[in-house]
């Protein structure tokens, strides 16, 4: 049906794209379930649940500058990334979020038509901003461990193909792409953007000593994760020369705001509250998957993230999702091609751990 009205004046390309669907925030979900804020259990976003450092805090309380706009280029926060990834400052762009340099990279590269490579199950906002791109994605299944299939990424790559994604650890599966099959997607031409947003979790693994050696890597980052700054945005890219003079023309001067500066700052100035919680994570996350494996209607997959991948081999993972909806407790549901009956549950601390096998353990006895 042809657009009529204010909607012919529209991107006619936009009108039936399909919505990214965000996670819920607390506010509704307490609302929606009748539980104060306080006693929700809050692990479908792969959050830090330790919060922020208490420097960022303090920081935030003495910045006397809201009334002043941001530095637009990031000048100290791209200093002190600049040691903290081991590269020169003039490798580094910062986001609003890691989100914002998907879609900065995807403005520059993409003319409409033009292809990108999305190694799926993976995550959502590489196929939804390609569309609002106005790219085409093409998609190419992974394996049934969740690698990415290089051979099968090639014989996929068309005339008009600019870009691979890689999200290492993937999100939701959390596992690594071998370092081997990113340099050989490399080795094709292309452009090839990796995700490394829960690099913090991954015992080190990491291709960001590779961009000054490859004009076609560009690896993101984020401070949602391991600082404790997911309400803040903020996220950098680490980008060849010759593309992030390009990026630096095309993004909005004060894309990152004040606050989110500051904060970040701080954050790299505190690693060893990094490697505190971070520690803290893992270990939880060692006693979530133990606790996970010993329910037999469970399936839990290895992870290199600091969240665990699941099938349900008894009973519904949307069904068992809303149980634990009614109880306060959230986490992440799959039911599509790819990722049948699955969940995704983000490491908490203990107690959160503690609460949520109890629940589990409960619906599965109703399985029995």
């Amino acid at each position: 049906m042809k657009a009529t009205g204010v909607s012919a004046l529209l991107r006619q390309d936009l009108l039936e794209a399909e919505e990214y669907v965000p996670i819920v925030p607390l506010e509704v979900l307490s609302e929606q379930v009748g539980i104060p804020m306080e006693r929700l259990i809050k692990l479908d976003g792969n959050e830090n649940p330790y919060g922020c450092s208490p420097r960022v805090n303090r920081a935030l309380q003495a910045f006397a500058w809201l009334h002043i706009y941001p530095d637009p280029g990031h000048s100290e926060l791209r200093r002190r990334l600049a040691s903290y990834v081991g590269l020169d400052a003039g490798h580094i762009i910062a986001g609003n979020g890691s989100d914002e340099l998907i879609d900065l990279v995807l403005r520059l590269v993409l003319a409409p038509g033009d292809g990108v490579v999305n190694c799926v199950p993976t995550f959502g906002m590489y196929s939804f901003n390609t569309a609002i791109c106005g790219g085409r994605v093409i998609e190419v299944p992974r394996t049934a461990d969740f690698a990415i299939d290089a051979r099968a990424v090639k014989q996929a790559i068309d005339a008009r193909s600019k870009l691979i994604f890689v999200a290492s650890p993937n999100n939701p599966t959390a596992n690594l792409t071998p370092r081997e099959t990113i340099i050989e997607l490399l080795d094709t031409g292309l452009i090839v953007f990796v995700d490394e947003a829960y690099y913090e979790f991954a015992g080190g693994a990491t291709v960001a000593d590779l961009v000054p050696h490859y004009d076609n890597l560009i690896v993101a980052r984020t401070f949602s994760k391991w600082a404790g700054l997911a309400g803040l945005r903020v996220g950098y890219g680490i980008v060849p020369k010759p593309i992030v003079k390009h990026l630096w023309k095309i993004k909005p001067p004060y894309n990152v705001n004040a606050a989110a500066q500051v904060a970040a700052v701080e954050a790299l100035a505190d690693l060893e509250f990094r490697d505190r919680t971070v520690k803290a994570i893992l270990a939880e996350r060692d006693n979530l998957m133990a606790g996970l494996t010993a329910l037999d209607f469970l399936q839990p997959c290895p992870t290199d993230a600091n969240f665990i991948f699941c099938y349900v081999r008894r009973g519904s993972a949307r069904a068992i999702k809303e149980e634990l909806d009614k109880q306060g407790i959230f986490i992440r549901y799959f039911d599509k091609p790819l990722l049948r009956n699955a969940l995704r549950i983000s490491v908490g601390k203990p107690e959160h751990t503690a609460a949520l096998l109890d629940a589990l353990t409960k619906i599965g006895r109703e399985l029995e």
